[in-house]
């Protein structure tokens, strides 16, 4: 249709990520594996599982978005956004996952896209690294993909690029991009990145 719906931000991986017109919202809980849902505080449902290669074994690994129960009446973009915690989970040998990392600041929250509602559009994941995906605004629209990559030595998850597009509803064709990189904000665990604030 235009430029930004074959949205292609320059990640080592990715080679195109179709962004929906509408934001997802938490209809109803996703069904997960058996052997993950012990990993779900109680009081939380799952928004998204994704399954890939996260630390570059031999053992199939996944990433659970989870999200709090009637975070639509509770959540607060201005005073209390509703966390969505991020959890990396490792497969081990017996076929059973490992909680390897959480994060509670590495999603944003359902009201925090503005007019478009829930901006969460999925998780990527390829050969140790994976990506959270973002798409909101209003008349301005905006996109956010956050990637982090494994490193072997640290037997963590970097952040390894910040990307962001920007347009006007009204003119889809005109899109400022800006992508920071290690080269802007050096060496940032997942655990420590907060999606709510400036790097």
């Amino acid at each position: 249709m235009n430029r930004f719906y074959s949205f292609c931000i320059p990640l080592l991986f990715i080679a195109g990520i179709h962004v929906p017109t509408m934001a997802q919202q938490p209809q109803e809980a996703v069904a997960v594996p058996a052997n993950v849902k012990s990993f779900i505080p109680e009081g939380y449902e799952v928004l998204n599982f994704t399954k890939g290669d996260l630390n570059r074994d031999t053992h199939p690994d996944a990433i659970m978005v989870l999200y709090k129960k009637g975070e639509k009446k509770t959540s607060d973009v201005t005073s209390h956004p509703e966390k969505r915690p991020l959890l990396v989970l490792t497969g081990q040998a017996d076929k059973s996952y490992k909680l390897a990392a959480r994060s509670n600041n590495a999603v944003y929250c359902i009201d925090c896209g503005g007019a478009m509602g829930d901006p969460f559009t999925g998780i990527t994941i390829k050969n140790g690294y994976f990506s959270v995906e973002h798409y909101g605004g209003a008349a301005g629209r905006w996109t956010r993909i956050i990637t982090f990559k494994y490193s072997p030595a640290d037997q963590k998850w970097l952040l390894h690029k910040d990307g962001h597009e920007y347009f006007d509803a009204t003119e889809p064709d005109k899109v400022q991009t800006k992508v920071r990189t290690v080269k802007n904000f050096g060496r940032v665990l997942f655990e420590n990145f907060d999606i709510y604030k400036d790097l």
